[in-house]
């Protein structure tokens, strides 16, 4: 398997075979598609998540979203370090440089709202993007659509839900547990 020996505990064995491929497929995608640090990220998380016991529900078994929070957490925290890090340069002059954006967070945040988004049947994004994104009331909406106003609420709604549902599953935000 090619993991830690740290990691040999069989517990962590059943955390990496469960969550090892989607926790490793979102950090690839929030780290844009650095596989290495995807990685290290991950290992950390796993190592935490043996550390502490909220990590798990009461029925024992690896809280999905707490894994995915905190994944998330060491990444941004990778990033600012970096960031915070002064960068070498050579031969180069410094305004030649490109400033540095502190604002990974909010591109995250952008990034797993409209994977979510990207996930929800078409009936729902269409509604929900016609609504919020290009702001438009309710009869703007289902005029756009042709569709009934009753159906742009109930869809409205659903499609929040889902969008909702969405990122909890991605560990994005706290599900009910």
């Amino acid at each position: 398997m090619g993991h830690p020996a740290v990691l040999a505990d069989e517990p962590v064995r059943q955390l990496y075979e469960a969550y090892g491929p989607a926790v490793r497929n979102y950090l690839v995608r929030l780290t844009g598609g650095d596989r290495h640090r995807a990685e290290d990220v991950m290992q950390e998380t796993f190592i935490r998540a043996w550390r502490h016991p909220e990590a798990r529900r009461a029925d024992g078994q690896w809280s999905r979203p707490w894994l995915f929070t905190v994944a998330r957490r060491i990444a941004i925290d990778q990033v600012r370090s970096a960031l915070a890090r002064p960068s070498e340069l050579g031969d180069h002059r410094l305004e030649d440089q490109p400033a540095v954006d502190d604002d990974y967070e909010r591109l995250v945040e952008r990034h797993e709202v409209q994977a979510a988004l990207d996930a929800l049947p078409e009936r729902l994004r269409g509604v929900l993007m016609e609504v919020y994104f290009n702001d438009r009331s309710v009869a703007g909406t289902a005029q756009a659509l042709g569709i009934a106003a009753g159906t742009v609420k109930s869809r409205t709604f659903y499609g929040l839900r889902a969008l909702r549902e969405a990122l909890v599953e991605r560990g994005y935000l706290p599900g009910e547990e």
